[in-house]
């Protein structure tokens, strides 16, 4: 497997002087969003991320489309993606098979996540026969396939199965000594929250505090789609907000989605804004397969010019 740059080395070798930044895409449904995310692609390519993301359905629903997507970012644009791997349903060979697929394609960077259970993401967790229990076995596992770089994800709030907190930092720090290099946030509204996540992991082992903790920012273009999104997540809305958002969608059977927006750029562009004076590694955005909304967040901190879709 040809060696690409691993995702820590990405970020911390930026030139520009500017906080690099991130983005996450999700694999096509069907023809006309497969048009859509390569009409994003294309935009993000100009606009120069450190690295992209691609996701992976719950419980594996969207395997072969994250795999032959994911390898035409590495074979056909300048972007350097990162897979993503999860537990759920899968067996101990099917995920080798997987890891060699993406090495056969020149991806050497992936995240691993456990997943959420076909279905029902917020259902009960029933590990494959043959597969395995936590992310952190399958951190170990994609690390002795060969030279893989491994992220995993972090949850400012706590991750919703986790009992508590505590119980939370002790699972992302077992990931990380498990040799992840970094960790990906679940999205989410308060910069506090990122804040004592970051602190946790340092208290809790000095060493695994210095991997990067990347916050995922999601700018908000729809209530209604943000609300599915923090269901599916466990993540919350400050009162705060989420009055202010209510208000401005309306309470008529359309909500108004050019003020939902306005706002939901603001918001993304102030926590942006506040993770970069606390010395955040970098800014992951997620897209929903469109440019334009982070790219005006990235155009609000002076880092880019807006996109067109």
């Amino acid at each position: 497997m040809t060696r690409t740059p691993s995702i820590v080395d990405r970020i911390r070798s930026s030139t520009s002087g500017r906080i690099p930044f991130s983005v996450e895409f999700s694999p096509p449904r069907d023809a006309d969003a497969e048009a859509r995310l390569w009409r994003a692609v294309r935009e993000f390519e100009r606009l120069g991320p450190a690295f992209v993301s691609m996701t992976y359905g719950a419980g594996g629903s969207t395997r072969d489309r994250t795999v032959r997507v994911t390898g035409q970012l590495a074979e056909d644009t300048t972007l350097l993606p990162v897979a993503h791997l999860t537990a759920v349903g899968h067996s101990i060979d099917e995920l080798r098979s997987m890891c060699g697929a993406y090495a056969d394609r020149g991806i050497s960077n992936i995240l691993v996540l456990r997943g959420d259970p076909p279905g029902d993401p917020l259902g009960e967790w029933v590990k494959h026969p043959d597969g395995v229990e936590y992310a952190e076995e399958l951190v170990r596992l994609v690390r002795d396939m060969g030279d893989f770089h491994v992220g995993v994800a972090s949850f400012p709030e706590g991750h919703y199965r986790a009992p508590d907190l505590e119980h939370d930092t002790k699972y992302l720090v077992s990931k990380l000594r498990a040799g992840a290099e970094y960790s990906i946030t679940q999205m989410f509204f308060d910069v506090e929250d990122y804040l004592r996540l970051r602190d946790r992991v340092s208290a809790f082992d000095r060493e695994q505090g210095d991997k990067p903790i990347i916050p995922e920012i999601m700018p908000i273009t729809s209530l209604r789609s943000a609300r599915r999104s923090l269901e599916l997540s466990g993540s919350t809305l400050p009162p705060a907000l989420e009055e202010r958002l209510t208000r401005a969608a309306g309470t008529g059977a359309e909500e108004n989605r050019a003020a939902v927006r306005e706002i939901g750029i603001e918001i993304a562009t102030e926590m942006s804004e506040r993770l970069i004076s606390e010395g955040a590694p970098c800014l992951h955005f997620i897209t929903l397969n469109f440019a334009r909304a982070t790219s005006e967040v990235l155009a609000n901190l002076g880092m880019a010019a807006p996109a067109a879709v």
